[in-house]
């Protein structure tokens, strides 16, 4: 086992390109299970959650591989498996994405029900419900969702749920339609740029997909996908983390590779925080006309309280809850932190603390009463983005933080501290 040590106090200054996004990479993994041929992902990160797909794809008869420019090629060899066993879904909640892609191609599937972070409820109910509603015939038995049903029938499935739309059930949905009988109409998709980014990828495959972006969703089923070269859109948590730690610990950073559009609400709330953020160099196209550009984020470390509802995109994502939370920690005076995603995922609260913030959690809502600074200490991480957010604490605490558990951040960021200490932190690794 590891851990992450921190020294505080040293501001960030330089560039960091942003990664591909995870969020968008695993869908799209799984959606190579519809496709004849090979397909080429360039831009998948390296991560644990990418390697654990891996070995459930080899498990269901897929081929991956690494190729030396960083691509992943992906290849369909045989199709007999349906199962996705528990050993292997367990510690990863976006493992359920193969549900759509094995019952719309193999008229089967046998997926355990997921494990992964520690942030509060996530059932499947709605996942079920929309591939019963294109005539699959789905059972739960012994911790499985256990899926039939040869050409599924489209029709119109509401995805609407008591947080919002399900950004995985939506993706699950989408793939189970794509070689589909007839038109398939989600409404309340989820309108995620991970979602669009999965529709991409699907139409340039072969499908006939309308609608990307919006709340109805318009899937015109086809007989075949075919494989492709595609590139992932870069990941907006991982630009927002590093948005926060410019702003938290102060200096001057560059990250390239951005979507400034798929961060409006996050750099509209960091200005008002106090950061001084600008869009620049948007020249390069994404395969879907999106600008890609470079984000400068300047902060002299003063931060201004502020209150923050996080919500289905285009608002505050709640995977961004857990970074401002930490920031907010430091502000001068009183903010208000609704999660209206995930209203139990404040498991952090109790390690900021720790550290000497003063937060209240009460339900889906956190009070932060500004302190003038934090101090280091021993820290457990709960999940991927409490992790994140330890760090960005660590990052602005006096002497040394200690961060345990490190296998959460490792799913989701790939070599952040050697990231980060190019920027100038003081951040490292060592043995427990």
């Amino acid at each position: 086992m590891e851990k992450m040590v921190i020294e505080g106090g040293h501001p960030l200054y330089g560039r960091v390109k942003i990664n591909g996004a995870k969020n968008a990479a695993l869908p799209i993994m799984a959606a190579c299970l519809l496709t004849k041929g090979t397909s080429k992902l360039k831009g998948i990160p390296n991560l644990t959650d990418v390697t654990t797909l891996c070995k459930i794809l080899n498990h269901l008869g897929v081929v991956t591989e690494r190729r030396p420019d960083g691509s992943l090629e992906i290849a369909v060899k045989e199709e007999k498996n349906v199962t996705a066993p528990y050993d292997l879904v367990r510690t990863m909640r976006a493992s359920i994405c193969v549900l759509g892609p094995l019952l719309g191609k193999r008229g089967m599937a046998k997926v355990s029900i997921p494990g992964g972070c520690s942030i509060g409820p996530r059932p499947v109910n709605l996942h079920i419900k929309g591939i019963k509603s294109l005539g699959a015939q789905v059972k739960v038995k012994d911790g499985y969702i256990i899926a039939t049903g040869k050409r599924l029938k489209g029709n119109v499935v509401y995805l609407g749920g008591p947080y919002g739309s399900t950004v995985l059930g939506t993706c699950n949905v989408i793939m189970a339609a794509a070689l589909g009988e007839g038109r398939t109409i989600i409404d309340n998709a989820a309108c995620e740029p991970e979602v669009q980014d999965l529709v991409n990828f699907l139409n340039k495959a072969g499908a006939k997909i309308s609608g990307i972006g919006e709340k109805n969703l318009i899937i015109d089923g086809v007989d075949e996908l075919n494989g492709i070269e595609y590139e992932i859109i870069p990941d907006r948590i991982e630009a927002g983390t590093f948005m926060i730690a410019g702003a938290i610990i102060g200096g001057n950073i560059v990250l390239e590779n951005d979507i400034a559009c798929h961060l409006t609400s996050v750099v509209d709330k960091l200005q008002e925080i106090g950061a001084d953020i600008q869009i620049s160099n948007e020249n390069k196209e994404s395969c879907n006309g999106t600008k890609y550009c470079e984000c400068i984020v300047k902060s002299n470390g003063e931060i201004r309280p502020t209150n923050i509802t996080t919500l289905p995109y285009p608002g505050i994502p709640t995977d961004m809850q857990a970074q401002f939370t930490a920031l907010l920690s430091i502000a001068k005076g009183v903010s208000i932190i609704t999660e209206r995603i995930f209203p139990h995922r404040f498991m952090h609260v109790a390690e900021l603390n720790r550290m000497g913030a003063n937060i209240r959690n009460e339900a889906a809502i956190a009070i932060i009463n500004g302190v003038p600074s934090l101090s280091g200490t021993t820290v457990m991480a709960s999940d991927l983005r409490a992790s994140a957010s330890l760090i960005l604490a660590g990052l602005v605490a006096e002497g040394i933080t200690e961060i345990r558990r490190l296998y959460h951040i490792d799913r989701g960021y790939e070599r952040l501290e050697d990231r980060l200490s190019s920027l100038g932190a003081k951040i490292w690794r060592e043995k427990e």
